[in-house]
């Protein structure tokens, strides 16, 4: 089984920032894409970030510019540096990671994490 803990979420201010963690633990051979999810109240879970096993990057267009994803492979982390934030940034957060494990002839599997509290309000 596999783990996927976030942290990092909070109350900021129009303009502000924040560092989203989320660290992936347990039966992991190896893991492939990592994302970044969020879900405002009364919207659908919508995409935010991605990188890839080789650091390849995508972002949301409301994203762009404002975001950086990054992950840390010996940590088994993925983080979102959240900047210039806009009160239509808060959501919860959630984390994503398609893991292979616990060998490398198993099959891969989408884990989610429980997701974090954004809110950016004045």
């Amino acid at each position: 089984q596999v783990q996927l803990v976030e942290s990092g979420g909070g109350l900021v201010q129009p303009g502000g920032s924040l560092r989203l963690s989320c660290a992936a633990s347990g039966s992991i051979f190896s893991i492939g894409a990592m994302d970044w999810y969020r879900q405002a109240p009364g919207k659908e879970r919508e995409l935010v970030a991605r990188i890839t096993s080789d650091y390849s990057t995508y972002y949301a267009v409301s994203a762009k510019g404002r975001f950086t994803i990054s992950r840390d492979n010996a940590k088994n982390t993925v983080y979102l540096q959240m900047n210039s934030l806009k009160p239509e940034d808060t959501a919860v957060y959630y984390c994503k990671a398609v893991v292979r494990g616990p060998t490398a002839f198993s099959r891969t599997t989408d884990y989610w994490g429980q997701g974090t509290q954004v809110t950016v309000s004045s």
